[in-house]
């Protein structure tokens, strides 16, 4: 099946693990619904824990150490049911959480997992594993930021998909032919059927129609043309120069086209810009949440009230995971 993680890294793990790399809001979660239809593919979706609370200690014989306070407070790691065993960090530990994942997929032929970012730490610590990485057009995914209302202008709505790109640029040095295949959104959703079969054959793995099967078991509908370049009908030119006065130089790198010179944008614009990112931000978490709640969760943090604080993330967190598809 090509490249696979070495034995030494992980004894004992059925089948190969492959990453799917690609910024929020770019297609990774619709990925994951087709792919674990496929009867030798488990995905389980995201978990970026993994790589969040590992940092390099080169004052350690692994080389290697977890933030475990941070790690078990992550609202994901925690909805994995994963147990950390007594004495094990670092890049062990790392190893010891993939196989509990991998268990859970009932010995399916490749367990593939979804992350958002650091990618400079996962090739440092598996630099033989196989990758994916899952391109959309950044004024797409800044429009779908403001949707799910974490920005309020397509000026700071791209940052995330900014961090994804320059740290897999930065994290891609040393990435040999059959390591990486890459699939952009737009071919992708009209070229659903195609795309799916050809990702398959990366895999080594035989096509299975049941992969397009995933809208009757899932909210998510079948995908359709109209999702391809929405920032075109739903986006006033101003703010996608704004945008691109960010990401410009990135975007062409990834073959994505600005539709106008870059230009700088001055600091009055951008402390405007910041000040109706933060009231849409705040009006949208009101409207979701509850004024008090969302508001009480800003101030015990900020006053460190942390037993409070806690309490309120908990309920926070109960109604965020029921508008999760």
């Amino acid at each position: 099946m090509g490249l696979m993680v070495t034995t030494e890294l992980a004894p004992g793990l059925a089948g190969e693990i492959v990453f799917l790399y690609g910024s929020l809001r770019s297609g990774t979660t619709l990925l994951k619904v087709m792919l674990r239809e496929h009867g030798e593919i488990f995905n389980p979706g995201e978990a970026d824990f993994l790589f969040d609370f590992i940092t390099e200690d080169p004052t350690l014989a692994g080389g290697w150490r977890y933030d475990l306070v941070a790690l078990r407070n992550d609202r994901v790691f925690q909805s994995m049911t994963l147990v950390l065993p007594d004495r094990l960090d670092g890049l062990d530990l790392l190893m010891e959480m993939l196989r509990q994942i991998a268990a859970q997929g009932s010995g399916k032929q490749i367990l593939i997992i979804n992350l958002h970012r650091n990618f400079g730490k996962l090739r440092k610590a598996l630099p033989t594993v196989r990758v994916l990485h899952l391109l959309r057009d950044p004024r797409d995914v800044a429009r779908s930021s403001i949707g799910m209302g974490w920005a309020g202008t397509l000026y700071h709505g791209v940052a995330h998909w900014i961090q994804t790109e320059t740290e897999w640029d930065s994290g891609g040095t040393g990435l040999v032919a059959g390591q990486v295949f890459e699939l952009r959104y737009e071919t992708f959703i009209l070229n659903v059927e195609a795309e799916l079969i050809r990702l398959c054959q990366f895999l080594g793995l035989a096509y299975d129609p049941k992969v397009l099967e995933f809208h009757r078991s899932t909210t998510y509908r079948a995908p359709d043309a109209s999702l391809v370049e929405q920032w075109r009908r739903l986006s006033h030119p101003q703010e996608i120069a704004q945008l691109e006065s960010r990401a410009a130089t990135l975007m062409q790198s990834r073959g994505y086209t600005p539709t106008a010179p870059a230009r700088a944008i001055g600091l009055v614009e951008q402390l405007r810009l910041r000040v109706v990112n933060r009231l849409a931000v705040w009006r949208f978490g009101m409207k979701r949440f509850g004024t008090g709640l969302y508001v009480g969760e800003k101030l015990t943090r900020w006053f460190g009230f942390s037993r409070w604080h806690s309490s309120i993330r908990i309920r926070i967190r109960a109604i965020a995971s029921q508008h999760i598809k």
